[in-house]
């Protein structure tokens, strides 16, 4: 053992550092400690746990200069309150609402295709992520994710407030043939989109799947039976291209900010 080992080590650490069952063990352990730390207080805090059921509420207070509490209503859509009933309806602004049939389907081809690896879906809090991106992301703009695609990398620019940006024909020459688009990009070539038709079935069941999600389940006034059933003919003739850039439209366009409000809180 070298004089640096003697003052810096102890047994213990030898003992685990020259076994490899016990090193895995240990890790174990820290990992499972961590764990537990950060995931048993999301089951509690009333920010994050929904109340009420019907997934358009939850704990969080978001206030304005004043004080004031902004009703959660601007924020989630809530159709018995909003002008606009069913999700063919909706405009943007109106709030966060449960994605579409072909939305689905392309968050799908998102994740499918491993998109949320260079990209992610969260803006943070700094003056020059609102200038590049835009206003920051909020939690309750991630409630229907399942999972959620905030993402750890940025290889390609953050996607949280893609929708409306860019026309859906850019964004076709753009997935098809990146640097036809962005020169300096390192995107893959993803054309062959184009030619594979929309998984009808798979979009189907998840739309079923997403009305029991134990934690901020699509509320089922919204995905009714009649709009699952219906949801079908809504995808017929579609590609995962055409998924893909329904999605896309769709991210960051939900919520219309209010100058001077903490959404932080």
């Amino acid at each position: 053992m070298s004089d640096h080992d003697k003052i810096y080590s102890t047994k213990f650490q030898d003992s685990i550092e020259r076994h490899t069952v016990l090193m895995f063990v240990m890790i174990a352990i820290a990992v499972a400690v961590g764990g537990i730390v950060e995931i048993v207080p999301l089951f509690y805090l009333p920010n994050t746990a929904m109340s009420g059921g019907n997934g358009t509420f939850n704990g969080t207070a978001h206030k304005d200069k004043e004080g004031n509490v902004v009703p959660m209503d601007k924020i989630v859509w809530n159709p018995s309150t909003s002008a606009h009933k069913t999700l063919e309806d909706w405009q943007p602004g109106d709030g966060v609402r449960p994605y579409k049939p072909l939305e689905l389907a392309g968050r799908a081809v998102y994740i499918r295709e491993g998109c949320y690896l260079c990209h992610s879906q969260q803006i943070r809090p700094f003056r020059d992520e609102k200038d590049r991106y835009g206003h920051y992301s909020i939690a309750e703009e991630s409630m229907y994710d399942h999972t959620f695609q905030w993402g750890s990398k940025r290889t390609g620019p953050d996607l949280a407030r893609v929708g409306g940006k860019y026309s859906d024909e850019w964004h076709r020459r753009h997935l098809s043939y990146p640097r036809e688009v962005v020169p300096e990009s390192v995107m893959p070539n993803f054309f062959w989109l184009e030619k594979m038709p929309v998984n009808v079935t798979e979009t189907v069941q998840a739309m079923k799947v997403m009305t029991i999600m134990p934690f901020n389940p699509v509320p089922k006034s919204i995905y009714t039976p009649a709009y699952i059933d219906g949801a079908a003919a809504q995808l017929e003739g579609k590609t995962d291209m055409d998924a893909l850039i329904a999605y896309l439209q769709g991210l960051g366009n939900h919520v219309k900010f209010e100058e001077g409000v903490n959404y932080r809180d």
